[in-house]
């Protein structure tokens, strides 16, 4: 599927929305998150005692990604409703986002809690994205 056949509004509006939800997710698991990852706020902070923009860039970059990517998906299924948007963002959650969490952060020995936080986030973004494209529908 080429580039511009993507609907670009339901991408950037669901990049948005997932980068947002990201946020909300993130803010509210500050703590949990930090102590399973092994991380303190001096750590994320670094020595300035500022956050660095980078993490904040490219979270918002791949969530256009995988805007573009779920469009494609819903393009080539061939049916843009919510519920199918839905599922697709399921699917792809459960075949490579928790599988690859998953096997990531047993090989890392990192917390199940941490592997919760992060899929979880992962799983209500991608359903969240495949919902709102679905909705819109093709371009």
């Amino acid at each position: 599927m080429p580039l511009n056949e993507v609907n670009w509004l339901s991408a950037v509006l669901s990049a948005f929305f997932g980068y947002g939800l990201g946020a909300v997710w993130y803010m509210t698991l500050a703590k949990p998150w930090m102590a399973a990852a092994g991380l303190s706020e001096s750590d994320i902070k670094g020595p300035d005692g500022k956050q660095s923009p980078i993490p904040f860039i490219i979270a918002a970059f791949a969530n256009l990604v995988i805007a573009t990517m779920l469009y494609g998906i819903l393009a080539h299924v061939g049916d843009f409703t919510p519920w199918r948007g839905f599922v697709s963002g399921l699917m792809l959650w459960i075949g490579f986002v928790l599988t690859t969490q998953t096997v990531n952060y047993t090989y890392q020995m990192k917390p199940v809690r941490l592997l919760a936080i992060d899929s979880g986030y992962w799983l209500l973004n991608l359903c969240a994205q495949g919902t709102i494209q679905g909705w819109f529908g093709e371009g």
